[in-house]
């Protein structure tokens, strides 16, 4: 007896330009992701006087950055529930066009307050955009090629996390600061464009009933959480009330979440979910990647700017090596896995990133250059091989109509791993250099200079410029301090990053659930032929009809 074969999910006229609306996805994203890369460079311009700059101070520059990361990560989830309940399609546009303008708007703020504004608008659209990228993936790809779609999302990630800097100098090099804004408004109308031509709708076909007590405890559960996570990072002092007292409330606001969306009969975020090990697993293990991640490339820009003299376009070519070891590997990391299971590949890909991190045990004032570069390209391929199985792991777990929470929950675990890094381990990282250079700093005549000087490498080095001859003794004290506090965040990024590969080992599963999404394994799934119909006749339905009227 012969078992029919499953018809295929999605509607011919989708199938034949799936791989033209990848690139149109992957153009979203890089102009979302590329972004906050290239602000890091534009920072020293936007901090000078008019006409260079905006007169920008320290904490003005912190919060250009900070209210883009708050706004974005607050409204990731409640974004992913829109795209699912109201169209993907719809809600990747609105993102789209709102980024676009407050690009725009950003180029023209004429004041640090107008700057920080439309920063966060900027976020408004990132967020309703970077879900619906992952979701339209999972829904115009057959199941067998869903890796390495997401393969090339996520090198397409790295991607932009490297060319940032590299575009952001040799636009502050030509033009004025605010070009780092309006470079993405012509990509914005491109994209735009593409999607209206070639993007399919789609949706969940029964979303039930709207949350809105579960919705706004998320947002402020997590703005919260992200505010005082940012704020104990800058302060580099997590007992500081300004810094607990709002990680309390977010933590008790996303328990009250959690609690009221276990009873309630149409809840935001199905939190049976998470007891899918699989699932649950999966966004931990990316979680912990991007802690140390985010932590590291902290203390990397300092490294090779301050320490080694790099200029901000050479520094962006050292993070080459890391984002090339992702674009040619990532798409690819699909046949690994096949070879020989999720968990083999996350365990090993997540050891080859803990070797990395070690790595930088090794990087002194006077280390061949050719080192860093090794190191990138050994982290690069660890995180290659981590990336695409764990994001076809949380997406292959849930039902496919569902793909623009699963998306979020990916996209809002990332965020907050990548914040706690930068946060925690930025502050490692200036408590333990503020302890190494203060007996050299004792010299200097005032408390208030000593304070100063304190408070990290580049501001140790300015007080030397400031002193002229006499500040030449704080260099090389300086740039020893710093070295030895970037070995021990390094150390514990390693240490962090073995944790996580223990838990790939122990958690992830050996091969992705075979029904994929909406299948076997996946909670609140069908199983068998009935997984194929259902996902066929469910969030299918609503591409067939798009497909339809396209035809």
């Amino acid at each position: 007896m012969t078992t029919a074969a499953a018809p295929p999910r999605v509607p011919e006229a989708i199938h034949r330009r799936r791989w033209a609306i990848l690139g149109t996805l992957v153009l979203a994203l890089l102009v979302v992701v590329l972004d906050n890369s290239i602000l890091n460079v534009a920072m020293k311009t936007i901090a000078s006087p008019a006409p260079t700059g905006i007169g920008a101070s320290q904490s003005d520059l912190e919060w250009s950055i900070n209210s883009y990361t708050l706004v974005f990560a607050g409204l990731l989830f409640t974004a992913g529930l829109l795209g699912d309940r109201f169209g993907r399609k719809r809600a990747l546009l609105a993102g789209m066009v709102v980024f676009g303008l407050a690009s725009l708007l950003s180029a023209l703020a004429a004041t640090p307050g107008e700057l920080i504004g439309y920063r966060a608008l900027m976020g408004v659209g990132a967020a309703l955009a970077m879900p619906a990228t992952l979701a339209i993936i999972m829904n115009v790809f057959e199941r067998a090629e869903q890796p390495k779609a997401i393969g090339i999302w996520a090198g397409a990630v790295g991607l932009a996390i490297a060319i940032g800097p590299i575009t952001g100098g040799l636009l502050i090099e030509h033009f004025w600061w605010g070009s780092v804004f309006l470079v993405n408004v012509p990509i914005v109308i491109v994209s735009v464009i593409a999607m209206v031509l070639l993007v399919p709708e789609s949706k969940d076909p029964n979303p039930g009933r709207l949350d809105p007590v579960g919705v706004l405890l998320s947002i402020i559960g997590l703005v919260a959480l992200i505010y005082g996570i940012i704020k104990g990072g800058e302060l580099a002092d997590f007992t500081a009330a300004a810094a607990w007292v709002p990680v309390l409330i977010g933590v008790v606001a996303l328990t009250a979440f959690v609690l009221f969306e276990r009873r309630t009969a149409h809840p935001a975020l199905d939190v049976g979910w998470f007891r899918n090990k699989v699932f649950s697993a999966s966004v931990v293990v990316i979680g912990v990647v991007f802690f140390a991640l985010m932590g590291v490339s902290f203390f990397g820009v300092f490294y090779t700017q301050s320490v080694r003299g790099y200029s901000a376009l050479e520094a962006g070519a050292l993070m080459l090596p890391l984002a090339i070891a992702q674009l040619v590997f990532a798409p690819r990391a699909r046949l690994v896995v096949d070879r020989f299971g999720v968990r083999a590949t996350c365990a090993v890909g997540m050891v080859l990133i803990a070797v990395g991190f070690l790595g930088y045990l090794l990087l002194e004032a006077t280390t061949p250059i050719w080192v860093l570069v090794v190191l990138g390209l050994l982290m690069g391929t660890g995180m290659a091989h981590v990336m695409p199985p764990i994001t076809v792991s949380i997406m292959g777990s849930l039902p496919r109509e569902k793909a623009g929470a699963g998306s979020a929950v990916n996209n809002t675990f990332r965020q907050v791993g990548g914040s706690l890094g930068v946060a925690v381990l930025g502050a490692v990282l200036s408590t333990v250099y503020r302890d190494g250079v203060s007996d050299t700093l004792s010299h200097l005549p005032t408390p208030e200079l000593r304070e100063k000087a304190g408070e990290s490498l580049e501001a140790t080095l300015a007080i030397a410029a400031r002193l002229g001859d006499r500040g030449r003794e704080l260099v090389g004290p300086a740039n020893e301090s710093f070295i030895h506090a970037m070995h021990v965040v390094a150390g514990l990024s390693a240490g962090i990053t073995a944790v996580g590969a223990l838990l790939a080992l122990l958690l992830l599963p050996g091969r992705v659930p075979a029904g994929g999404p909406g299948g076997p394994g996946a909670p609140g799934g069908p199983s068998g032929a009935a997984a194929d119909a259902a996902g066929h006749a469910g969030s299918g339905e609503k591409v067939g009809r798009t497909a339809a009227a396209d035809a």
